[in-house]
């Protein structure tokens, strides 16, 4: 049974669709990033989901329960960190988790257990007597994940976990969601592409309201041109382009600086899956150029992105 199942879930407002029939699944165990420009209805499914507020149409479980129907129930086996950390900023840390704790319901004899393993796994332990007022943006976050953490949920959604924080922090955060996800189920959105290639299994990309991608890093990195890009250069004289231009799998050639005096250089798109490298190989031998680089490198997550949500012309 999927932990997280959509089908056909439609939000309107007015003529406005804010999501607009989208389906998937999220899989126990695994971490799903969940990707959009502005606007594209990312925050609102997650809402749903955690019985913020309800679908126009369609179904959202999760665990098997119905979002809106079995929303309590729901709720408790979903540890939710929304954009904007929900702490308060004039509470002890310690004191905030126990608040915590207590609107989630988690029995006494177990709170104090069930804040140190929260804490320790997100690295809280030296400031749990301090005001959160006093602590860095990467440390609120942290105490925003320990809250959606303490109640040992089994599933988590996480909604733009490291916005705001600086270069160090997104790496602390990024690998604090790589180990948590390692037992638990997570959904994770965020604008951070480097984020996603690190810690998803798979990738689900929306724009306007629709689903336009949903698969593996790797393979929506593979759809983003159509093929793959070679960067050729070689040592010797002649006419690089038109050596390659014919070559089986070979879409298009472009003259590059190659690497100075007595060098040609060339960037090589390729057709789909074609992998043209022996052939390029073959005929620098022909020539009797010598072949300084050969290095193939697929289309990034980033040019998936651009691809799947760029506005028509």
């Amino acid at each position: 049974m999927p932990s997280i199942e959509v089908q056909d879930l439609k939000k309107t407002y007015g003529k406005l669709a804010a999501i607009d029939g989208i389906s998937f699944s999220v899989e126990p165990g695994e971490v799903v990033g969940f990707l959009g420009p502005n606007g594209a209805g990312k925050t609102t499914t997650m809402k749903i989901l955690t019985g913020f507020i309800s679908a126009t149409s369609g179904s959202a479980k999760v665990d098997g329960l119905d979002a809106q129907g079995d929303s309590l129930e729901v709720r408790r086996r979903i540890g939710y960190l929304p954009e904007n950390a929900p702490v308060y900023r004039d509470m002890i840390v310690r004191d905030y988790l126990k608040f915590v704790c207590d609107v989630r319901q988690v029995p006494k004899a177990r709170r104090a257990a069930a804040i140190d393993e929260a804490t320790s796994r997100v690295g809280l332990s030296d400031v749990m007597e301090r005001p959160i007022d006093q602590l860095s943006k990467g440390y609120r976050q942290r105490v925003g994940l320990a809250q959606a953490l303490v109640h040992d949920p089994p599933i988590l959604i996480l909604d733009e976990p490291t916005t705001g924080l600086d270069p160090n922090q997104i790496v602390e955060i990024r690998d604090l969601i790589a180990e948590i996800g390692k037992t638990k189920t997570i959904l994770l959105s965020t604008h951070i592409l480097g984020e996603v290639s690190a810690v998803c299994g798979r990738v689900l990309i929306v724009n306007e309201g629709k689903i336009v991608g949903f698969g593996t890093p790797a393979e929506l990195e593979g759809r983003a041109r159509g093929g793959s890009r070679i960067e050729v250069v070689v040592r010797g004289e002649g006419d690089l382009k038109a050596a390659l231009g014919g070559l089986p799998g070979v879409r298009e050639v472009r003259a590059s600086a190659g690497e100075g005096p007595g060098t040609l250089g060339a960037t090589v798109f390729t057709s789909d899956e074609a992998d043209p490298r022996p052939a390029i190989f073959a005929a620098a031998v022909e020539q009797g150029w010598t072949l300084l680089q050969l290095s193939r490198e697929a289309g990034s997550l980033e040019d998936a992105f651009r691809a799947l949500t760029a506005s028509p012309k």
